[in-house]
C-alpha cells in the first residue's frame, strides 16, 4: 500500500513523486485518475476534520459561557440549544471524515505497488528482458515428449482418476512421482535451510481474510482463493501469506533483520482469471506444492536481499543441472504488490520453450504497510521493513522438468544425481 502522506507532500510541493507514480501507474495499465481522487476525498476528509475540531473549541468555550450565565441567573436555554444543534454538527462531521478515510484506505488497497526505477517499461511478457541464461536446451535424437505423455505411460500420472474423484485441474501422483515430489520438497528444504541460512517453517495453510489483505491478495485477487463457507477462512494460494503475516503489528529490533523463512506448503488457487489456460497436465493445478523463501529485510538492503534470494532459488535448478534462464519482468508484467520481479523459467523440451518455474520479489515496503509490519532502527523511530519472498521452487513445474529433460528414448526418465539420497537408490523410473 502507498503511503499517502507522501503522495500528498510530493503533489503539494510540485516535486516528481506524484507523477512519477501516475505514470508508473500508466505503465502497469491503471487509471491514474483514482489518484486525483484519492487526494480529493482525503483533502475534504482534512476540511471536516478542521470544522469538526473548529466547532468543538466552540462548544468548549460556550460550556464556559452557559456556566457564568448561570451562576449569574440568567436563562442559558437558546444558548444550550444552539450548542446541542453544534454538538450533533460536529457528530456529523466526524462520522463523514471517518467514512472518507474507510473510502481513502479501501481505493489505496486498489493500486499497486510502483515499479522500481530499474525495472523495464512494457505491457506485456514480450517486453520482458532476459538477464542471463544457465545451461543451454538438451537436444534429443528422438521427438522429445511432454510431461503428460510420459507420466501417463509410465503409470505416474493419473489425471482422468483425479477428474473423477474431484475435478478438473488435480492429479494423481503415483509411485515414482510420488516419491520424486517428496524427494524435492525434502532436497530444496535441506538446501535452502542447511545451504542458505533459511530457518524452516511449515505454515497453516488456511488464514483469514486480514491476512490476505496483508500480502495484497485481497481486495483484487479475491476470486482466485478457496473460501471455507460459513467462516473467514481461506485455502492459502501461496506460504507467502502466512508467512509475510507472522510478525504482522509487530515491530521488530534492527538488529534481528534479516529474518530469512523457507517454508513448505500445498497451495490452492482457483485460477478464476487464467481463462482456460494450461489445462492440460500439471502446469496450471487447483491443488500443487511449493517451497517458498521469504525474507524480511532493512530497507537499504532490500535489493541486495533480492539478488541473494534469487539466487537462491538458481541453485535448486542448478544442482538438478536443469538448463533456465532470469527474466526481469516489465512495468506491464510484474504482479500487484511487486517493486522488482525476477522470473526464473526452466527450459521443457517436451514443449520447446521455456516456462516459469519461480518469481521472485521485492515489495519494498509495500506489504509492510498493509500488515503492519515495523522495526525499530537504533537510537531511531520505528520504520517499515521491507519484504522479499520467491518460489524456491514450485514442486509441481519442477516435477515436470526432470520428466521432460531426463526422459530416454523408451520413456523411461531419469533421476537427477542430486535427488540420489532421497530416492532410495532409485536411479531411473520405468513402467509400473
Amino acid at each position: 500500500m502507498l503511503d499517502i502522506k507522501q503522495l500528498e507532500k510530493k503533489a503539494e510541493n510540485g516535486t516528481s513523486y506524484f507523477d512519477e507514480y501516475r505514470q508508473s501507474l500508466i505503465h502497469r495499465g491503471g487509471s491514474p485518475e483514482i489518484l486525483e481522487e484519492i487526494l480529493e476525498l482525503n483533502k475534504k476528509r482534512k476540511e471536516l476534520i478542521h470544522q469538526a475540531e473548529t466547532s468543538k473549541s466552540q462548544l468548549n468555550k460556550a460550556s464556559a459561557e452557559i456556566a457564568q450565565m448561570k451562576r449569574q441567573g440568567q436563562d442559558a436555554a437558546q444558548r444550550i440549544a444552539e450548542m446541542g444543534q453544534l454538538g450533533s454538527s460536529v457528530k456529523e462531521m466526524e462520522t463523514k471524515a471517518q467514512q472518507m478515510d474507510d473510502k481513502v484506505q479501501q481505493l489505496l488497497m486498489t493500486i499497486p505497488n510502483k515499479p522500481h526505477s530499474s525495472v523495464p517499461v512494457g505491457s506485456s511478457a514480450e517486453q520482458n528482458v532476459e538477464v542471463k541464461k544457465v545451461g543451454e536446451p538438451k537436444k534429443f535424437s528422438f521427438k522429445a515428449k511432454e510431461h503428460t505423455d510420459l507420466g501417463e505411460a509410465l503409470g505416474i500420472l493419473d489425471f482422468e482418476r483425479a477428474g473423477k474423484t474431484t475435478g478438473a485441474r488435480f492429479t494423481f501422483l503415483k509411485g515414482a512421482a510420488a516419491r520424486l515430489e517428496r524427494a524435492l520438497i525434502q532436497f530444496m528444504m535441506d538446501l535452502h535451510s542447511e545451504k542458505h541460512g533459511y530457518t524452516e517453517m511449515i505454515p497453516p495453510f488456511i488464514v483469514n481474510s486480514s491476512s490476505m489483505l496483508g500480502v495484497g491478495q485481497f481486495p483484487k485477487f479475491k476470486e482466485d482463493v478457496f473460501h471455507l463457507s460459513g467462516s473467514d477462512y481461506y485455502l492459502i494460494p501461496t506460504a507467502e501469506v502466512p508467512v509475510t503475516n507472522y510478525f504482522g503489528n509487530e515491530i521488530l529490533n534492527e538488529s534481528d533483520l534479516p529474518k530469512r523463512f523457507c517454508a513448505y506448503s500445498p497451495c490452492f488457487r482457483s485460477e478464476a482469471g487464467s481463462h482456460g489456460r494450461d489445462t492440460k497436465g500439471l502446469i496450471r493445478q487447483h491443488q500443487f506444492n511449493k517451497v517458498e523463501l521469504m525474507v524480511f529485510s532493512l530497507p537499504e538492503k532490500s535489493h541486495e536481499v533480492h539478488e541473494q534470494l534469487t539466487s537462491h532459488a538458481e541453485q535448486v535448478l542448478i544442482q538438478l543441472e536443469l538448463p533456465f534462464r532470469r527474466m526481469l519482468l516489465c512495468t506491464g508484467d510484474m504482479g500487484f504488490g511487486s517493486a522488482k520481479t525476477f522470473d526464473l523459467e526452466v527450459w521443457l523440451p517436451g514443449q520447446n520453450t521455456y516456462r516459469e518455474i519461480s518469481s521472485c520479489s521485492n515489495f519494498e515496503d509495500f506489504q509492510a504497510r498493509r500488515a503492519n509490519i515495523r522495526y525499530r532502527p537504533n537510537g531511531g523511530k520505528p520504520a517499515f521493513v521491507h519484504t522479499l519472498n520467491g518460489s524456491g521452487l514450485a514442486v509441481g513445474r519442477t516435477l515436470i522438468a526432470i520428466l521432460e529433460n531426463y526422459q530416454q528414448e523408451d520413456g523411461s526418465v531419469l533421476v537427477p544425481k542430486a535427488l540420489a539420497k532421497y530416492m532410495n537408490g532409485l536411479e531411473k523410473i520405468t513402467k509400473i
